[in-house]
């Protein structure tokens, strides 16, 4: 962190408010009250930054965006320009009652403003009837105001960042009812134990105000470096089991060919054999059924032809 507890000192970062406007939880970071002022420990405003900043770093890391508040006069030109620097998304004209537990509406909202903006960049908007065109501008301004930093947000922010605590305590409880981490600049007169990370310190100064905004600047720009270089995790690729091959078999014989046969005449042989194979064989007669009708035919001409066995005893007697 570039930032030292004399450059703190120096941006007077140690003026509270007055003791008669002072909130007792924050008991824990006064060092003293001197003329009916709050002066703010900054040796723990020191520890408490570093650690914030740590934590932001971290979120952006992740890939998380950190949405900006700060709507009060002395915030709103700090946390545009730290808007812009990050392109992260921010809040500077009026926190907008269930920005975070209405999203679903909101972003619907935001959708729809996104569609105008496109209409008036196309000229499409005033090609539009009169009256139309007009009550169309008139929902675009009021638009404006409500979402004007919010156009890039990408679903719930990671963490919010926020600028005097009291002053945006809606803010606040929305993200602590979602349980989204809050970072704030908490001033005397606030209830620290409402944030995740307080950073206690004067947040009624310009000059206060932007030291500690730098500090937040750096940690984004430090967590989305390390989103850029962070290694692409390769996934695990599992084998393919290859298939036996059956034509490369080495216990199959090889097949030698006689002389005078080319390659090519072996395989067209082949496939005409083949060919052959394939047609439907004529029927043939079974064999046991063509010797029954061989043994009928033989019957029948035994019947027909006279034995001459009993022929040759008629002719002796008669030479007799």
């Amino acid at each position: 962190m570039n930032v030292s507890v004399k450059d703190l000192l120096d941006a007077g970062v140690h003026f509270g408010h007055q003791v008669r406007r002072w909130n007792p939880k924050s008991k824990p970071f006064v060092y003293d009250n001197r003329h009916g002022i709050s002066i703010i420990n900054l040796e723990k405003t020191y520890d408490l930054l570093e650690k914030a900043a740590q934590a932001i770093e971290e979120i952006v890391a992740s890939g998380k965006q950190v949405l900006l508040v700060g709507t009060k006069r002395q915030a709103i030109e700090p946390i545009r320009e730290l808007a812009a620097a990050t392109n992260m998304p921010f809040c500077v004209n009026r926190w907008m009652g269930g920005t975070l537990t209405n999203y679903a509406t909101v972003s619907n909202s935001i959708a729809k403003y996104k569609k105008y903006l496109r209409m008036e960049e196309d000229g499409s908007l005033d090609k539009m009837h009169g009256k139309e065109s007009a009550a169309i501008k008139r929902q675009m301004t009021r638009m404006n105001r409500d979402f004007e930093g919010l156009l890039n947000l990408q679903g719930l922010p990671g963490a919010l960042f926020v600028v005097d605590s009291f002053n945006e305590e809606i803010a606040v409880a929305e993200a602590n009812r979602l349980k989204i981490p809050v970072i704030a600049l908490v001033d005397s007169n606030s209830d620290p134990s409402v944030l995740s990370h307080p950073i206690p310190g004067n947040d009624d100064s310009t000059k206060s105000i932007r030291i500690i905004v730098d500090v937040v600047l750096d940690a984004i720009q430090a967590g989305a470096s390390k989103r850029v270089q962070a290694p692409t995790k390769r996934k695990d690729i599992t084998p393919v089991a290859q298939e036996p091959d059956f034509l490369a078999n080495e216990d199959e014989p090889e097949v030698t060919l006689p002389e005078g046969y080319d390659e090519m005449d072996f395989d067209d042989r082949k496939k005409s054999e083949n060919a052959t194979e394939s047609k439907s064989p004529e029927p043939v007669a079974d064999a046991t059924s063509a010797q029954e009708e061989s043994g009928k035919e033989d019957a029948g001409q035994s019947k027909d032809t006279p034995d001459s066995s009993e022929d040759e005893p008629v002719a002796e007697e008669a030479k007799s």
